[in-house]
């Protein structure tokens, strides 16, 4: 359903998708294929709230992009110490990522290519907007963010980030990304290098 939104870019050059580590990459794989595009994985870790792990706090992003959510940290009164305690854990898993997923190889590199950021869907936005303000500093034509489910205020709100938002779906009663997938287990690291492994 997502990629037949995205069919416009079907076969055009300088085209790359990016999926967001773990869950976007079974999606943007799909996605890849469809269009006939290179697929790379990007990492995006979400920064817990201590104590609190499911609250995102705010985002890190592969090559060191931060969003921090300000609401969340003034409300929960959240040190400068907490914060820096689970950005350094963060950071430290990303980097073990980066080397599971792709081992040396560099990210593929974004710099004057229409890049297509998938997710398997967004609900904050935090991972999402530090995924595309990370790859704006790398020089892109364009960062097009593209997911089959989010929440339509957040959707508008990265609209004014990314060149364009592809959403293929915005619930009225959004709870979760889950609620629209059949299957939403838990992507494994091992799943991730097989579908980087196959070729789109």
């Amino acid at each position: 359903m997502l990629a037949d939104e995205l069919a416009a870019y079907r076969g055009k050059d300088g085209l790359l998708v990016l999926g967001l580590a773990r869950g976007g990459v079974p999606v943007a794989w799909e996605v890849a294929m469809a269009l006939r595009a290179p697929l790379d994985v990007f990492l995006v870790r979400k920064l817990g709230v201590p104590q609190w792990s499911e609250l995102a706090m705010g985002a890190l992003a592969s090559g060191g992009g931060v969003v921090m959510n300000d609401n969340v940290l003034t409300s929960l009164d959240i040190s400068d110490e907490q914060i820096s305690a689970v950005v350094d854990r963060e950071a430290a898993e990303l980097v073990r990522r980066e080397h599971a997923y792709r081992g040396d190889r560099p990210l593929a590199d974004p710099a004057g290519k229409t890049v297509i950021v998938v997710d398997d869907g967004i609900a904050t936005g935090a991972s999402m907007l530090a995924a595309v303000r990370a790859l704006r500093s790398r020089g892109p034509r364009s960062i097009v963010v593209a997911v089959p489910v989010g929440a339509a205020s957040v959707c508008e709100q990265l609209a004014r980030e990314a060149d364009e938002v592809v959403c293929a779906t915005m619930p009225s009663d959004f709870e979760a990304v889950g609620q629209v997938f059949v299957d939403f287990h838990q992507i494994s690291d091992d799943e991730v290098r097989e579908l980087l492994a196959t070729p789109t």
